[in-house]
């Protein structure tokens, strides 16, 4: 076995090492009822914070922590909206990107407080949606990123939602990972994003992704968000 078999090998193991732990992380959040009414956006997320501190000594998250409630819900990553409490009957998204032993996770979940119909149908479409663009991306082996976030657009739209962000993933890997920023587009599942997914990067090793889920309801004012690795498998999924 060559030198960069073994080496892709260990790269697999330790980025789904990584969001296995993100996993237990947003598990424990769900378990211990982090997220409930009355508590800003940014209690929300210090407390996750601290969780992950508590369970893995994760102190360090490679992109802002997100954590978006109600009419916030409609906001793509680059914004920065005001401060939200939590309100009873609310929708809320988390975005974390947990650093566990140089190893970025990305990892994105919805919450629905109440019993609304309509935000419980958007949080278990989230995951669907999700589950029907991997398996886009694993049929079609030259798919680029323009043509998965446009297949994943058409997904939300056949659901009756809108797809909230400007793209639909990006790359991830070892920390500090291989820039992504607006300026290299082919970072990116995105529009403009014309090269092969299936690739190698600048210094030989395989690409990895992860795929991003925001469906929004501009009418009711709120949406949700689902993120996760595209290109490997937990040996639980």
């Amino acid at each position: 076995m060559s030198q960069s078999t073994i080496d892709e090998s260990a790269r697999a193991r330790q980025l789904v090492a990584a969001e296995r732990k993100a996993a237990v992380l947003f598990d424990e959040v769900d378990r211990l009822g982090v997220v409930r009414p009355g508590l800003l956006e940014s209690e929300v997320s210090d407390r996750v914070r601290d969780l992950a501190a508590d369970l893995f000594g994760t102190r360090r998250h490679w992109h802002k922590r997100i954590v978006r409630s109600g009419v916030n819900t409609l906001q793509p990553y680059r914004e920065n909206p005001p401060d939200r409490f939590i309100g009873e009957d609310d929708i809320v998204f988390l975005d974390f990107g947990p650093i566990f032993a140089e190893w970025e996770a990305d990892f994105g979940r919805t919450y629905v407080l109440g019993e609304d119909p309509v935000k419980l149908r958007l949080r278990d479409d989230l995951p669907t949606i999700w589950a029907a663009g991997r398996d886009h991306f694993e049929a079609h082996p030259d798919i680029t990123g323009a043509q998965l976030y446009a297949h994943v657009c058409r997904l939300a739209e056949s659901s009756g939602w809108e797809f909230g962000g400007p793209h639909s993933g990006h790359l991830v890997g070892e920390f500090p990972h291989e820039l992504v920023d607006g300026e290299r587009i082919e970072s990116y599942i995105a529009p403009g994003s014309d090269g092969p997914m299936r690739r190698a990067d600048k210094v030989g090793r395989a690409c990895h992704w992860i795929l991003e889920v925001h469906l929004v309801d501009r009418e009711r004012a709120f949406g949700g968000f689902f993120e996760q690795l595209l290109t490997l498998r937990r040996m639980d999924d």
